[in-house]
């Protein structure tokens, strides 16, 4: 596939983004149904149906390429593809549960461990973002397309951290003290990869967490915006593993945060 391929396979997602963002709002008002997974999790009848709509659309577009989702994936099959789709329905279900805005809407084309086209919708906070090429990240806001690059946003001599907890564990503040982070900010799902690469915050470390469909359309959004993504001891973050297990994760808006 070249780029004129991927863009027009990105382009052609966006308004069946725009429509599932709707859709779980519209779901969520009328009274999620819950059951919880084998592993504890929970999951809503509003990842079920972005889930479907997604899925859809992508079969339409790809129908040779395989899909791997959160919802339908069978962890005892081992992945062995080179050209996959990774689909997170909704990251942050409990957020999504819970009313909150930080939640999700994720889908991923991995080729040969590289996640190359993405697109993360942000329903509440009526964000979606897309990439398809490395220097062609977009976000789509207010109706108003804007290409993104990682230019810090935040003043000079601020290098603000994102975590997906409260308190991190002391191997991330230990990293994070390395790069003279001032202050942290907890914030859910993989927004935390899309506001990195419009440069409103400057850094997330995280130890060995999550699926690869948590991860890879995000990570596609922010590489692509110019952010590094690398492991916690500087390894190339790769797609592709047999059980979908994340390593741990290391992402930075550029190598000098104050610039």
């Amino acid at each position: 596939m070249n780029k004129n391929d991927l863009k027009k396979i990105a382009e052609s997602l966006i308004e069946t983004f725009q429509y599932a963002g709707k859709e779980s709002i519209k779901l969520y008002k009328e009274g999620l149904k819950i059951n919880i997974k084998k592993d504890n999790s929970p999951v809503s009848n509003g990842d079920l149906k972005v889930d479907e709509i997604v899925t859809k659309k992508i079969l339409d577009l790809t129908p040779n390429i395989k899909i791997i989702s959160e919802e339908t994936v069978d962890l005892k099959i081992k992945n062995t593809s080179k050209v996959f789709w990774l689909i997170d329905p909704i990251d942050g279900t409990k957020e999504y549960i819970a009313g909150k805005d930080e939640y999700t809407i994720n889908a991923a084309l991995v080729i040969n461990t590289v996640p190359v086209l993405g697109l993360v919708g942000v329903p509440k906070k009526n964000r979606l973002f897309f990439t398809y090429a490395p220097d062609e990240s977009y976000l789509i806001e207010n109706n108003q397309t804007v290409k993104i690059n990682c230019k810090k946003k935040q003043p000079k001599g601020k290098v603000v951290a994102l975590s997906s907890v409260y308190k991190p564990s002391d191997v991330i503040l230990n990293k994070l003290k390395k790069y003279n982070v001032t202050s942290i900010v907890k914030m859910a799902s993989s927004y935390k990869f899309c506001v990195i690469a419009t440069g409103e915050y400057d850094i997330y470390a995280a130890r060995e967490r999550a699926n690869e469909w948590d991860y890879a359309a995000g990570h596609a959004v922010a590489q692509n915006a110019g952010a590094i993504i690398k492991t916690l001891d500087e390894k190339p973050f790769l797609y592709g593993k047999e059980d979908y297990a994340n390593p741990s994760l290391l992402i930075k808006r550029s190598e000098n945060l104050n610039d």
